[in-house]
């Protein structure tokens, strides 16, 4: 039933969204003469953004079609290495371009696509060979392909970085974003401790929920103050005959988007006061900055039921990863393993996501690698999106990033 109330909704806001963004283009009409009164352009701004906010979004593209190495523009293809039910492993070829660190970017799979690190794919580019993992929405995955949960989360890691390793004959380095933290982490490990051939030479951990207990934040108590039932029983809904998935079990990307937008709802209502605001005196570049990250931010996905709950479980409340009591297909995950991957953990001063502590844990658990493998980096007056996107991402942290991979590339 939520999902199919959601569905209405989301039907007749479209309707309603294509309606004002009709009334917007009519006022701001230069042969309109309304548009010229005192109120015209008031009422145009404000069905541009009511327009915006309601508007439908899709899986957005990268649109990275170029990069500039060395003072000289390449072109930049996206191909598809890998193609599996519940995601893809993507590769950004630079033509003419070869070398360079393997580097395997780990998206989160939160309610968002992989699209929303496009700031971070594109600063990269220039210094490395860039790979991204593709996570698929569960709602357009269609029950045959069976279930997907978190130890399938790192069953793909695998499989990705051995296929990035067999194709370059470099073992490849891994940079985890956020939620994947924690699988990244644990796929670092048992390839370790099978001494695989490709497991990562480094693993960079950005705003990652190693260790929730650190500086918990308003998720991690959301996640910790209701029993594991009340997850089960109020935000698992069931995808409608609509789609392909039709039938699967999900928690749904709107309701995680609600939950953020609720989270930090004053910022969000300034944004677009201020949006409203460079509207009305026609300062449509400054609008277009904040219609461009709600474009992104509000482009949201499914994860399956198994997946979400497993995480709540494994990562927010029993903190199994910390205490080296988390495992994988009936195999512990030992974080003293890991022995020759070298280990970045990024934390941003301002993160209400993932608080200070929580990924910096990662290396106080991995007991058995040598401390010159070891590096933190706290990054000042950076909230959570602001280490991985932004003028202090490419200017702050991707320097310091590159310098360590550089530093571990073998």
């Amino acid at each position: 039933m939520l999902y199919d109330a959601y569905e209405v909704q989301r039907s007749f806001l479209a309707g309603a969204s294509k309606l004002a963004g009709l009334g917007a283009g009519w006022l701001n009409n230069p042969s309109n003469p309304w548009g010229y009164s005192s109120l015209g352009p008031m009422a145009a701004a404000s069905l541009e953004v009511f327009a915006h906010a309601t508007a439908p979004h899709g899986k957005p593209e990268f649109g990275l079609k170029k990069t500039r190495i060395r003072g000289k523009d390449v072109a930049v293809n996206e191909e598809i290495l890998l193609r599996k039910p519940f995601g893809q492993l993507k590769h950004f070829n630079r033509e003419g371009v070869e070398g360079g660190p393997r580097l395997l970017i780990v998206a989160p799979m939160s309610g968002h696509y992989a699209t929303l690190l496009r700031g971070t794919v594109e600063r990269l580019l220039p210094s490395f060979d860039v790979y991204i993992t593709d996570w698929r929405d569960a709602k357009m995955v269609p029950t045959s392909e069976g279930s997907f949960n978190l130890d399938d989360y790192i069953d793909y890691l695998i499989e990705f970085l051995e296929l990035i390793g067999n194709k370059t004959g470099e073992r490849p380095h891994m940079l985890a974003v956020c939620q994947p933290a924690v699988p990244a982490y644990a796929a670092t490990a048992l390839m370790n401790q099978d001494k695989n051939p490709w497991r990562p030479r480094s693993l960079t951990m950005m705003g990652g929920p190693i260790d929730t207990r650190q500086a918990p934040t308003a998720v991690n108590t959301l996640a910790t103050q209701r029993p594991f039932a009340w997850f089960e029983q109020n935000v698992i809904a069931t995808v409608p005959m609509l789609y392909p998935g039709a039938g699967r079990k999900v928690y749904p990307g709107f309701l995680q988007l609600a939950g953020f937008m609720t989270m930090n709802l004053g910022s969000h209502l300034i944004s677009h006061w201020e949006m409203f605001k460079h509207l009305v005196v026609g300062d449509e570049e400054s609008a277009a900055a904040t219609q461009k990250f709600y474009d992104e931010y509000r482009s949201v996905c499914d994860m399956t039921a198994e997946f979400y709950l497993q995480t709540i479980d494994v990562v927010f409340q029993n903190h199994l990863l910390p205490k080296g009591e988390m495992e994988h297909r009936g195999r512990r995950v030992d974080p003293t393993a890991i022995r020759d991957t070298a280990l970045l953990a990024i934390e941003g001063e301002r993160d209400d996501i993932s608080g200070l502590g929580q990924t910096r844990a990662a290396l106080d658990i991995a007991t058995k690698l040598p401390g010159s493998m070891k590096q933190y980096l706290m990054a000042r007056e950076v909230g959570h999106y602001g280490i991985f996107n932004g003028r202090k991402w490419r200017e702050k942290i991707a320097p310091v990033f590159e310098k360590f991979v550089a530093a571990h590339n073998g």
